[in-house]
């Protein structure tokens, strides 16, 4: 279970983040750390909260969830942004912003935006026509070259336009000339989501002022613009003002956060922080604004299972500019981070969602071919030769490797479609490098430590060479990184490569990281020992043509019924060893586990507690509508045998896919200990006597290396 947030823990959990800071800091290092974490609506069954951007109540409860966010983000300015235009959908999507200076000053005062006052007055053409001249004579007295004039919205309607240039270094020189003039198009909209519209379905439409804001490059000059607009609108008296258009400029002294639609999230693009201290200010108010509208950073099933919100919680990584991006200024880091990350699957699987693999949202350069990891390999030794590699030679070495195997660099573990994209001037070539294989934590403090970890990864790399080759894992990836036993063990080894280099996590961040209790069905507790049972990792494939452009929607569909178990056999607790050997001259090491009839293999291993066996089980859960293998049944629940051949007694342990007495769940789980409390009540225990103890010849069919089916960390029952 994760540790309880009592006051104690807090204080020390903080003062751990406030430690990992310092120890960055120490080094001169700067790594901001921006995040985009999702929410759901766990108890929604409808499209847009299962797998569509759009739709249902999701544009209202965005509205909601930006009100909850300026109460805890003072002083910020609501923008309408134009949101991304995805292949399929007629329109881009809804984009709400909150800007705020960093200082804490307050950036605007002017009108609010018509979702925030109590009763929209519409405005008439005459005070939109005011605003507009009003808006012109602002911008002259900046001496800028201005012009208004009327015209009509792509809709058709009346509008007007006022165009400023803007001499500024961004636009002068030798092109000057041709620089185009911003455009800012003013309108009366009627807007979704106004207080009037959402109390009053029944009310009139009521047309607001609107002015679509044009792409501005520089902060400065967007700015003075805003402070003209400002202006304007108050010499105006305009009750109501909505911000819309192009995304604004931002910088070290802006911070922007974006609330947007994706498959079945909202998803929350949080301004970057400049420490994991305000890393966790942050989340907290982002996870507070999201409980206040009832959205969930997780989604609860019947039977106890816990999944993410269902668009996972990437993590970001860069500076204060792009230039000064700890990935431009080491050039060593990301091919560092790449070796690192090979060697060590823990930081791909330990924390991601259930979508990982080839097929998944988060693929490993290792993922994609032997000939792409032959090829990685060797664009990893040509970037050894070169002392000091530009930016532009690190995006064009790596771009190729980091991507799915279509292509697609944001269905990559680590993304950097935004580092140094020489195709990409502006929106790509930011310095970040995003942190993919992850899934939404599900509460603020878990993210934080999460964000700490790679952090404190990041600035062990940027000051030490790593340069140890990268491992061709073949199938051991696979299949000994699919349960989380041999995950937590690399994870170990990462918290012990941490502290020698003067960067180790304190106990609270290593404790809230080393929980896995949603991966944990339960435990069975017999007098000679006890067998744990944890859901593993599945890697489930893609069906037939989903990755094909002409499969339509923003989802893919994949064959999720396959599911890995892994058995833990575990000696019985130090203080009862004496009692039972005195008692039962059998040790716990010679009872067998067996499934089908086949006895397991386990693998004998030691871990904190104690020592143990090991080894993992894959099996068909359910016969999906359209998946791999159309004739394949699925033989549930799922009974695993132990017996000892001196021992008159076996126990046979049902893990069910439902309720044992399948029976209704009464609905979802209210929360998570009552999810806890299903997954563990799944798990059944029978005592069978036999007439006489077993021979070495009844325990079963020990498998063989030729076994079908068999591994050397599992066996897949699909073959029976």
């Amino acid at each position: 279970m994760s540790p309880a947030l009592t006051p104690a823990f807090t204080q020390a959990f903080e003062a751990a983040v406030q430690q990992h800071d310092a120890q960055v800091a120490a080094l001169g290092l700067t790594i901001w750390v921006g995040s985009e974490p999702t929410f759901t609506d766990r108890q929604a069954l409808t499209p847009a909260w299962l797998h569509t951007a759009l739709g249902d109540d999701k544009a209202q409860r965005a509205q909601a969830l930006v009100g909850s966010l300026q109460q805890r983000l003072p002083n910020a300015l609501l923008l309408r942004s134009v949101g991304r235009l995805y292949p399929g959908e007629e329109k881009p999507r809804w984009n709400f912003g909150l800007l705020r200076r960093r200082d804490g000053q307050p950036l605007w005062h002017g009108p609010p935006d018509p979702m925030q006052v109590a009763q929209a007055t519409p405005v008439s053409p005459t005070a939109l026509a005011e605003f507009a001249v009003t808006l012109a004579s602002a911008c002259a007295a900046q001496g800028w070259a201005t012009q208004c004039q009327e015209t009509t919205t792509e809709q058709g309607e009346a509008a007007w336009m006022v165009s400023v240039e803007i001499a500024t270094q961004a636009n002068s020189g030798e092109a000057n000339d041709a620089t185009q003039p911003l455009r800012f198009v003013l309108h009366a909209q009627v807007l979704e989501g106004t207080s009037e519209s959402a109390s009053e379905p029944d009310a009139s439409p009521c047309p607001c002022a609107m002015v679509d804001l044009p792409a501005i490059e520089s902060v400065d000059d967007f700015l003075a613009v805003l402070a003209c607009l400002e202006q304007a609108a108050l010499h105006c008296a305009l009750p109501a003002l909505a911000l819309a258009g192009a995304q604004p400029p931002t910088d070290a002294r802006l911070a922007l956060t974006t609330i947007t639609p994706d498959p079945a999230v909202i998803e929350i693009n949080t301004a970057p922080s400049t420490d994991c201290a305000d890393f966790l200010w942050r989340s907290q108010q982002v996870y507070a604004a999201a409980a206040a509208q009832q959205l969930a950073a997780y989604r609860l099933y019947f039977n106890g299972q816990v999944a993410d919100s269902g668009g996972a919680g990437q993590i970001t990584f860069g500076g204060p500019t792009p230039l000064a991006s700890p990935f431009i200024l080491h050039p060593q880091l990301l091919p560092g981070l790449v070796r690192y990350l090979n060697r060590h699957p823990a930081l791909s699987y330990l924390f991601s969602h259930d979508f990982v693999g080839g097929g998944g949202q988060s693929v490993r350069p290792d993922e994609r071919g032997a000939d792409a990891f032959d090829d990685l390999v060797l664009a990893l030794e040509l970037l050894e030769r070169e002392p000091n590699p530009a930016p532009e030679l690190l995006w064009k070495s790596l771009a190729s490797f980091l991507c799915d195997t279509v292509g697609n660099s944001h269905r990559a573990e680590i993304n950097i479609e935004k580092l140094w994209n020489p195709y990409l001037p502006v929106r790509g070539q930011l310095g970040l490098v995003e942190f993919r294989s992850l899934r939404m934590q599900h509460t603020p403090q878990r993210a934080t430590a999460v964000a700490c970890l790679l952090r404190a990864l990041l600035a062990m790399l940027a000051t030490r060479s790593y340069r140890l080759p990268l491992i061709d894992w073949g199938r051991e990836l696979h299949d000994r990184f699919a349960l989380p036993f041999y995950l937590q063990a690399d994870l170990d080894a990462v918290f012990a490569e941490l502290a020698d280099a003067g960067l180790g996590l304190a106990a609270p961040l290593r404790e809230v990281l080393q929980q896995n209790e949603f991966r944990y069905f339960g435990k069975v507790d017999l007098p000679f020992g006890s067998l744990e049972l944890w859901r593993g990792l599945a890697f489930w494939p893609l069906v037939g043509d989903a990755a094909s452009p002409e499969q339509a929607g923003s989802s893919r569909r994949v064959d999720a019924s396959t599911t890995r178990i892994e058995v833990r056999w575990r000696s019985p607790a130090a203080g009862d060893v004496a009692s039972i050997a005195a008692h039962d001259p059998t040790h716990w090491a010679d009872w067998r586990v067996m499934v089908d009839g086949v006895e397991l293999p386990l693998r004998t291993e030691q871990d904190s507690v104690g020592a143990l066996k090991v080894f993992g089980i894959r099996y068909a859960s359910f016969v999906p509508l359209s998946g791999l293998h159309p004739t394949l049944a699925a033989p549930t629940p799922l009974t695993l045998v132990l017996r000892h051949a001196k021992h008159p007694t076996e126990y046979l342990v049902t893990l069910h896919e439902w309720q044992p007495d399948g029976q209704a769940y009464p609905g979802l789980p209210l929360d998570l200990n009552e999810a806890r409390q299903r997954r563990a009540a799944r798990i059944t225990v029978e005592a069978v006597n036999r007439q006489a103890p077993a021979s070495a010849s009844t325990h079963g069919t020990v498998v063989r290396p030729s076994h079908k089916g068999l591994t050397p960390y599992s066996l897949d029952r699909r073959y029976r």
